[in-house]
């Protein structure tokens, strides 16, 4: 082993010593840490974790132990042990790819960090990619055509940059392609508490990224089954039900962070995550490596106990029991179970219960959902998918919340009101309450958000991966078709808590009595770490300082409002008016003014003028009292009062349509709507009604949420 500094090797020396004074033996991967040691050196007194106290106090102790310095240090054990044979992890990586719907000849990214996990990873991508009989004769000295490694600089520490430099240097050797890519954070470093959520998604966003710019529609991702155990027992501490304790989807889809409205596919199937190793232990990762002569690097901030992960983490290793994340593991697959199951149940809902609107809001039929008959599970799934689609905020409901919503969807026909989830839920007009709206709320103490976006996609991203993807997401429904075709036992279905899944997976026979204290403990523990730590207190005296929004769009530019309408305007030179005036008579080759010297327009939402304002716009004869003539450049002043008059009567013509347009949206719904207007405040469109002051004013309004209905493809298998 090599480590890159004298204290490293200090380290390293006094962190072997005091296990060796101790008659304890570890492989040349194992870290000790002062849990570890304590915790093997009193194992008959049973699991340390049953001891909370205790291991507080270890906890305290292995802060003033851990390593102080932040540089990871470099490991290799291939020469000390005999040759490993890794085909049988090579015959088992092929079967998950082909249960994911993936082939040798597919394009693949994989997410290398240069630690035991990803250089498996990297490895077994690489030999199932030249095990395929098109690349086998090629030379062993050319890289793996169609794979990508890509490493992210997060650029937190001084030295990040040199060891993604010796990350892509090892990887590059080992016959794959490889990219870095450096983070920039341009609001600044984030915060201690939020680091490490904060580092992920960045790295997922840049990930994401690369995939689409190198036209790569799949990115493989290194997560373990000892990763799905930490997840378990994370998400216990934090009160997740059945479908949370499944852990992480085996495939999974990752949508662009802006919809392109020029590339219909790329926003409906996104890029493929696939994370081929959940069926691969921590020990596995390190065996792979050993067998294929690399080396990898350990970070010692994954030993901090300051993030949750790490306790869980540092906690389960301690335990040294293989029975513990067995019988944890088949905890998880019977919730897997339950979850494909109840995600087929709530799939089929949306598909035949539930309308999409194109002015944003949602439509569920009850008489066609016919929420009595539906057991709470599959009920709170589909309604939770429902609002998490039309407020594009996709955190969970539970508790209160969760119960509100589902009292309320059974109550038949609809016939009150309830806002839950940043949702508004209302019986819909005219249904006498058989149909129940769903329209995003909107706070008005927030501020507007529009951003100014650019197309995705380069030419050819549509024939190059979005068909591949799809071909391949096809695939793994397949699979997990075929997978589930005969599954009768559904476990957990009629449990609410977590408390409950574990008491009901020990009555089963699947968690022994020991198991199922010591899950207890851990989960204890580490709700209790949660819970101690310190709230930030809000001063209510003190004002909030609310970040101002652009909402400025320019002319030819596209623009995403409120995470949900991709918006587009611009001029027309000339314009023929078809609308039918009020006495059947037809106007054509209306020329009209010029909107605005700038070519920008401000957007907001509605608000109930709007709505006055086209009322008043139908009564009237003339445009002057809206300064129009002001808006005129001088060749179209030519013949002005015809101008006027004609442009006056598109109005008007276009007010009246979209005044009984807006009849038929609920209020709730209008609210949300996208309207553009000139610098003084006029009024000059709502797209998504038809109305525009001006023929010469092409505009247009498409509602298209990020994250689709129901989420997405996925995989729990």
């Amino acid at each position: 082993m090599y480590l890159s500094s004298p204290s490293l090797r200090w380290q390293h020396q006094t962190r072997c010593m005091i296990p060796m004074a101790l008659g304890l033996r570890a492989s040349p991967h194992t870290k000790f840490t002062p849990i570890t040691i304590l915790a093997t050196s009193i194992s008959g007194f049973g699991p340390l974790i049953k001891f909370p106290k205790l291991l507080h106090s270890l906890s305290s102790l292995q802060l003033r132990f851990r390593i102080t310095t932040s540089n990871r240090f470099l490991c290799s054990c291939a020469n000390q042990h005999a040759a490993i044979d890794v085909s049988k992890y090579k015959e088992a990586f092929a079967n998950r790819m082909a249960m994911a719907g993936l082939k040798p000849h597919h394009r693949l990214a994989v997410a290398v960090s240069g630690g035991a996990d990803s250089t498996a990873l990297c490895i077994l991508a690489s030999l199932w990619k030249r095990d395929d009989k098109n690349i086998a004769s090629r030379s062993s000295t050319e890289f793996v055509d169609g794979l990508l490694a890509i490493v992210v600089d997060h650029g937190l520490r001084p030295e990040s940059k040199d060891e993604a430099k010796l990350v892509h240097d090892r990887v590059t050797n080992m016959g794959v392609k490889c990219e870095i890519v450096r983070c920039e954070w341009s609001d600044g470093r984030p915060k201690q508490g939020h680091l490490q959520e904060a580092a992920r998604d960045k790295r997922y966003e840049i990930l994401q990224d690369v995939c689409i710019r190198r036209q790569i529609g799949v990115l493989l991702i290194a997560h373990h089954a000892d990763d799905q155990a930490e997840l378990f027992i994370l998400r216990l501490s934090r009160g997740s039900g059945v479908l949370g304790l499944a852990g992480m989807a085996f495939t999974s889809q990752l949508f662009p962070k802006y919809p392109d409205d020029s590339n219909e596919a790329l926003s409906a199937y996104g890029v493929l995550l696939v994370r081929p190793l959940l069926k691969f232990s921590k020990e596995d990762m390190y065996q792979i490596c050993r067998g294929s002569q690399q080396e990898w690097v350990e970070d010692p901030t994954n030993s901090s106990p300051s993030f949750a992960r790490n306790r869980i983490r540092m906690s389960l290793n301690s335990l040294s029991s293989s029975l513990l994340k067995t019988e944890l593991l088949a905890v998880m697959s019977a919730c897997r179970r339950t979850r494909i199951y109840v995600d087929k149940i709530s799939s089929s809902l949306l598909n035949r219960a539930v309308t999409l609107m194109p002015q944003g809001y949602a439509v569920i039929d009850l008489e066609i959902l016919n929420p009595s008959e539906v057991n709470d599970i599959c009920l709170s799934k589909f309604i939770t998918s429902v609002l998490q689609f039309i407020s594009q905020k996709h955190r969970p409901i539970r508790g209160s919340a969760s119960k509100l919503l589902l009292d309320y969807i059974r109550t038949f026909p609809c016939k009150t009101c309830v806002t839950a989830a940043g949702c508004y839920l209302c019986p819909a007009p005219g249904s006498k309450g058989s149909k129940m709206l769903v329209c995003c709320t909107i706070d008005s103490s927030l501020p507007l958000s529009m951003e100014v976006i650019q197309p995705y996609a380069p030419e050819g991203f549509i024939s190059s991966i979005a068909n591949e993807v799809e071909e391949i997401v096809e695939s793994g429904k397949s699979t997990l078709n075929k997978l589930t075709a005969y599954i009768s036992d559904i476990p957990f279905l009629e449990l609410q808590s977590s408390e409950s899944v574990l008491l009901e997976a020990k009555r089963l026979g699947i968690l022994s009595e020991s198991t199922y204290e010591t899950i207890i403990a851990l989960e204890k523990y580490e709700s209790e770490s949660f819970r101690s730590k310190p709230q930030t207190k809000f001063d209510s005296n003190l004002e909030v300082e609310v970040k101002s929004v652009n909402t400025a769009l320019y002319t030819g530019k596209v623009g995403y409002f409120m995470s949900r309408f991709l918006l587009k305007w611009s001029i027309s030179k000339k314009v023929s008016c078809n609308l039918s005036s009020t006495n059947g008579a037809e106007q054509k080759n209306c020329c009209c003014c010029v909107v605005d010297h700038d070519n920008v327009v401000e957007v907001r939402r509605m608000v109930d003028t709007d709505w006055l304002y086209l009322g008043e716009l139908t009564k009237c004869q003339n445009l002057q009292r809206f300064s129009l003539e002001a808006a005129c450049t001088r060749e179209e002043t030519e013949n002005k009062r015809w101008k006027i008059n004609s442009c006056a009567e598109f109005s008007k013509l276009s007010a009246l349509r979209a005044l009984q347009s807006l009849k038929s949206i609920p209020a709730g719904a209008r609210r949300g709507l996208p309207v553009l207007i000139d610098s003084q405040g006029l009024l000059l469109s709502i797209p998504s009604v038809g109305f525009k002051h001006c023929p010469r004013l092409d505009v247009s309004a498409v509602f298209k949420p990020r994250v689709p209905l129901g989420g997405g493809h996925n995989l729990f298998i």
